[in-house]
């Protein structure tokens, strides 16, 4: 499988000065896959077992500015929705509004997804944290 953007391969680099603000200028991601993988994921589909954890995700928002804190969350999320591979959690754990990415097994694992996110979106290094969290694996 190949992932390519408008012109730009997944593993090409820019230097972070000359990125534009990714969130407003990134080009709709198309991932194609052959029909046998599609096929295959069917069958499994109601065979899956999902299971909570401890793990860890990646905290790209928090807010309990409780007039734009909601907003804004939902806001990011959607702008984050189809950018990123893993899921998007957002939660409101009294009194934060908060956005959070992934479902990751190990520290050392959302340690690289961290770094690789404010590779991607440095405007946001400040709000990004490696947080303890319940996290939905396979079994």
């Amino acid at each position: 499988m190949m992932l390519v953007t408008t012109g730009v391969w997944a593993d090409d680099t820019i230097e972070v000065a000359q990125r534009p603000n990714i969130l407003e200028s990134m080009p709709n991601v198309e991932v194609l896959q052959d029909s046998a993988v599609a096929l295959l994921l069917e069958g499994v589909k109601g065979t899956l077992d999902w299971v909570e954890i401890d793990g860890y995700r990646v905290q790209v928002y928090s807010s309990n500015q409780q007039q734009y804190a909601k907003s804004e969350a939902l806001d990011l999320e959607s702008k984050l929705q189809e950018k990123v591979s893993h899921t998007i959690y957002v939660q409101y754990i009294p009194p934060f509004w908060k956005v959070r990415i992934g479902d990751f097994r190990s520290y050392e694992d959302a340690k690289e997804y961290k770094k690789i996110f404010v590779q991607q979106y440095p405007d946001m290094l400040g709000d990004t944290y490696i947080v303890r969290d319940k996290v939905k694996v396979l079994q």
